[in-house]
């Protein structure tokens, strides 16, 4: 969580910013309603990309970035809208997806770079979301977001500087986060398997990751990667995209690439996984070695952690925790800020310490734009501001009013334990990253990653990581992915 910035990406609605109006479709060459001009296209890509980046920050490997740049320039040319400013980037999330918003803008997360085992897997992704921007997805969608019940409950409770963003950047923030109907993503599969062949990559390849992603869901059981939560079944999307390469390479007969190794070499090095300095969990603890404190997390509670915030909520969604920055120099100008911009009337407002540090506690319940009073059934809060190091902390418990008695203890102890590190070792926490071995012998991927002393716990993910099974056959010299600090 990187505390400079104060940006918080919520799902909003997506409202049109345009009058509506007959256009062609640069795909489909049909007349069809469309509530947002290219130009609004652009503007909102533009305003929305600083938001992005401070939520989830880039990261930093020049090579990597160069690489995605130079492949997406090209592919941009050979799209159906090649007067677009297509620009390319590696946001710092180890999550395995990737995301497009108007105007041009294409994200991929490290987390999605370090599953690929190829170019092709990556022209693949990369043609599914240059085809989202140039079939004009977004600007045809008009279907509200569909929110998780904890992102309503941080959305509707705490998101005062989500507000003070321009209309015009949350209508583009809301794209993140928008579901295509299924007859999108299936145009847009088309189009990856079109724009990587066409710049000289084998789309069987993109049908191959398509299953690396089920494996991943399959693996995390209910938790679904984020590439696909908004996507159709990625098993069947594996069958009806090795159809369509097969089909595009026998009317285009050509040479495809692949380009294994080449791409390995790309990412050695790579972060895998949580990075330490931003905030991890461990042991029921949430640490943030950078800012040097931790708190408790409750027992079975689901985290997430971004550069903005950190967020946990029970597995029923009946309560939730937002951790983040305060605003305001003073305990008693957070306090102020807090209630003005959630829109509080508080019930207890104490000065207290935690820790030997300075702290306010406040109980509110959240008041509804344009009344007076809170509502019956209106969302209470407690809150603790903590001075630390010079900044102020913020720790929210929300809950509804009749849940909110039996989560209070649970939310008083976790601000309560709230300290300084002292654990050297979750100080220099180092994360996992990226090797490149090669194997030594013939056998199978399973020895291999043995004789590299890969712990038994990790080979599963590993195989998921290589795109492999552990039973599949490697031959001496192969290059394949580790894990190591």
């Amino acid at each position: 969580m990187n505390t400079k910035f104060q940006l918080h990406i919520l799902a909003c609605l997506l409202t049109a910013g345009a009058l509506s109006g007959c256009s062609r479709n640069p795909v489909t060459g049909r007349n069809e309603i469309i509530f947002m001009s290219p130009e609004k296209e652009k503007a909102l890509g533009a305003e929305s990309h600083p938001s992005v980046v401070a939520s989830m920050g880039l990261y930093n490997d020049k090579n990597l970035t160069a690489f995605i740049n130079e492949k997406g320039k090209a592919m941009g040319k050979v799209s159906h809208r090649p007067e677009v400013d297509y620009q390319f980037f590696i946001v710092d999330s180890p999550v395995v997806n990737a995301f497009a918003v108007p105007g041009g803008y294409v994200y991929f997360t490290r987390g999605i770079m370090a599953h690929f085992n190829n170019e092709a897997e990556f022209a693949g992704v990369l043609g599914h979301e240059i085809g989202h921007i140039a079939a004009r997805h977004s600007a045809s969608q008009q279907t509200k977001q569909v929110f998780t019940q904890g992102v309503i409950l941080a959305g509707s409770v705490l998101s005062p500087t989500f507000r003070s963003l321009s209309d015009q950047a949350s209508q583009g923030l809301g794209l993140l986060l928008l579901k295509y109907s299924r007859d999108h993503e299936s145009q847009s599969d088309e189009l990856g398997v079109e724009y990587s062949s066409k710049i000289g990559y084998d789309a069987h390849q993109m049908a191959d990751f398509f299953g690396t992603l089920k494996r991943i869901s399959e693996k995390s059981g209910a938790t679904i990667p984020t590439f696909q939560s908004t996507h159709p079944d990625p098993g069947n999307r594996q069958v009806t995209v090795e159809k369509l390469a097969t089909n595009y390479q026998s009317a285009h007969q050509a040479k495809y690439n692949v380009n294994r190794d080449v791409y390995l070499r790309k990412i050695e090095g790579l972060i895998y996984g949580v990075d330490p300095k931003q905030g991890f969990v461990e042991g029921g603890q949430f640490y943030h070695p950078e800012l040097k404190f931790q708190f408790p997390v409750p027992a079975d509670w689901q985290t997430e952690n971004t550069p903005a915030q950190f967020q946990m909520a029970s597995k029923d969604g009946k309560a939730m925790m937002l951790f983040t920055i305060a605003e305001g120099k003073t305990l008693d100008e957070a306090a102020q800020t807090v209630i003005k911009n959630y829109g509080l009337q508080t019930s207890e407002n104490n000065k207290t310490t935690i820790n030997g540090f300075p702290a306010i506690a406040m109980v509110a319940k959240q008041v509804a734009q344009g009344q007076t009073a809170p509502a019956a059934d209106a969302a209470q809060i407690a809150s603790w501001l903590i001075q630390y190091n010079g900044s102020i902390y913020a720790i929210h418990g929300v809950a509804a009013s009749t849940d909110f008695g039996s989560n209070f203890n649970q939310f008083k102890s976790v601000a309560q334990g709230f300290k300084s590190i002292t654990d050297q070792s979750k100080l220099n926490k180092e994360p996992d990253r990226i090797r490149i071995k090669t194997a030594q012998r013939d056998g199978t991927l399973r020895d291999v990653l043995k004789d590299a002393n890969m712990p038994d716990n990790k080979l599963d993910d590993i195989a998921i990581l290589n795109g492999m099974a552990l039973t599949d056959k490697v031959e001496k010299g192969m290059l394949f992915k580790t894990l190591n600090k």
